[in-house]
């Protein structure tokens, strides 16, 4: 597990700490986001490998409170209803437009040999909504495209986004899935993750991490120089 103090600020204990655990042969990125003053935590996005996510959790001494889901591609939720179901705990994400991913995932996990079951989220999650970790508050940010109901989470103290398949170092999301829509998801990365600051560090859906400065300066898909700006 890479372990990522999630603050820019120099404080011996931030609010809130983070894990990325890469799951399924995809190497798709869990995020293990905790609380430091309750030690209560989510995983963001538990695809798979579930032994693996629930010993992460063990050694760093979590108590997982919920699930978090960015959207419904199997690499990215095929495990989230097993786990949930395991763990006795909530499901909240994606954006209900992602209902028909999710509704397959038995079908496109034997597709990719990864263990997948359908669920229903306990909230579907809309744009400006919020979700809680412990005493932490994240902002849900909608961004289709990749998918129609993508969303990203954004821990503002912390200056930290979790953004799954929408952006990654020196790319972005693809878009010729089902209903993926590459005008929307330029839209949303320009106009959703670009105004929460050049120095928000965030966590994609697989590779490493960046922030939004970078990706602005160097990104050729999405950067100034690219789209404009």
């Amino acid at each position: 597990m890479t372990d990522q103090t999630a603050s820019s600020l120099q404080n011996p204990e931030p609010p809130m700490r983070l894990g990325i655990i890469p799951v399924t042969e995809l190497q798709q990125n869990c995020s293990l986001l905790w609380c430091t003053e309750t030690m209560r935590g989510a995983f963001v996005d538990a695809g798979g490998d579930l032994d693996r996510l629930k010993a992460a959790a063990k050694q760093m001494g979590v108590t997982i409170e919920k699930l978090l889901v960015t959207h419904g591609h199997i690499d990215h939720c095929g495990g989230t209803g097993i786990l949930a179901q395991e763990l006795g705990v909530p499901i909240e994400g994606p954006h209900e437009e992602d209902r028909f991913w999710i509704s397959q995932l038995e079908d496109d996990g034997r597709r990719w040999g990864i263990e997948g079951k359908v669920f229903e989220p306990d909230r579907w999650l809309q744009d400006g909504d919020q979700v809680t970790v412990g005493n932490l508050v994240l902002d849900v940010y909608h961004c289709p495209g990749h998918t129609p109901g993508h969303v990203v989470f954004h821990h503002a103290p912390s200056k930290l986004a979790i953004v799954g398949d929408v952006l990654f170092r020196g790319s972005i999301g693809r878009t010729d899935f089902p209903r993926g829509n590459h005008a929307d998801l330029i839209g949303a990365i320009t106009s959703k993750l670009w105004p929460l600051g050049d120095e928000t560090a965030f966590v994609p859906g697989h590779g490493e991490m960046s922030n939004f400065g970078y990706e602005r300066a160097s990104n050729p898909f999405v950067g100034d120089s690219v789209v404009g700006r």
